[in-house]
């Protein structure tokens, strides 16, 4: 019988391998099951003989440490998930999980910049140098295909077509998807990989599109940290990340008449009804749009 934190192991392994979950997800599930892990040590309980009373002090565990409700969400899901791995396997005889009600989350309204505010983040003034023409590249292509950072930061070169303004994205479980891009990226790509990367570049094997100062790679924290410091210099006082330039995406796109499954498709969710919050922060263009196309005016 393999040890309890073993299981846990095998589990995230079969995460990784079998489901292509991405690495930041994880790292969360084994920072929560290590923690259900303690719970249940301090109790001297195995994960074989949990029952519906621990499961039920655990929840109350995790509300009693004031965590946010979409962290005790995701505890739970982690908790579910792990132990119809162990039941599948044969590990356990019952899932007590089964039984668990997930809290009502709060659903939190995505916030976007304006245009005028992404105009300011973007103008070309701000980018200054060989790196500030590689933060350009970067911002812009952010903005232009709403990736995730994690997406940003994996891109290699030849995920580029810059003849047909297109990009190859791998995303959240490995998925496959092209997205395209405007001639006023492609001319700013163009000249990052002509002019800048070259520069940049100190191991010959990398292929990796975005590089740092050093040759290397760049990390999901260089990306924040450069999207602060441009925020900063912007004179903005809202809290910018590269999510939020995903977010003022597809808001645009929305607000300009796109319909939610290219918006889908663009932004890699496999679900519509992720995608369909962003009807949510377009009221003002949804009235306008209803008063355009009434038939009885």
């Amino acid at each position: 019988m393999k040890k309890q934190q073993e299981l846990i192991e095998y589990f995230l392994d079969y995460l990784s391998l079998e489901r292509g979950l991405a690495h930041n997800t994880i790292i969360s599930y084994r920072y929560d099951l290590l923690k259900y892990l303690n719970f249940i040590t301090k109790r001297e309980i195995r994960f074989q003989n949990v029952s519906l009373k621990e499961i039920a002090e655990y929840y109350q565990y995790l509300n009693s440490i004031n965590l946010e409700i979409n962290s005790v969400f995701r505890n739970l899901v982690a908790l579910k998930m792990f132990y119809r791995f162990l039941y599948t396997e044969g590990i356990i005889k019952n899932d007590m999980t089964h039984f668990i009600e997930f809290p009502r989350l709060k659903k939190k309204l995505p916030e976007a910049l304006s245009l005028n505010e992404l105009d300011k983040l973007l103008t070309p003034e701000n980018f200054k140098g060989l790196l500030g023409k590689r933060d350009q590249a970067m911002l812009e292509l952010l903005y232009a295909t709403g990736m995730r950072v994690s997406e940003l930061i994996n891109l290699r070169i030849n995920d580029i077509n810059l003849e047909h303004r297109l990009l190859k994205c791998i995303g959240k479980g490995n998925k496959e998807r092209w997205i395209p891009f405007t001639d006023k990226v492609h001319d700013i790509l163009n000249d990052y990989i002509k002019y800048i990367r070259p520069r940049l570049i100190t191991n010959k094997q990398t292929n990796k599109l975005f590089l740092n100062s050093h040759g290397n790679y760049i990390t999901r924290q260089g990306v924040f940290y450069l999207i602060k410091e441009y925020a900063r210099i912007s004179g903005m006082k809202k809290n910018v990340t590269p999510h939020t330039l995903r977010h003022t995406l597809a808001t645009h796109l929305i607000e300009n008449g796109a319909d939610l499954r290219s918006i889908q498709e663009i932004l890699g969710h496999s679900d519509i009804s992720t995608t369909q919050i962003y009807t949510h922060v377009s009221r003002k263009w949804i009235k306008e749009e209803y008063f355009k196309a009434f038939p009885r005016v």
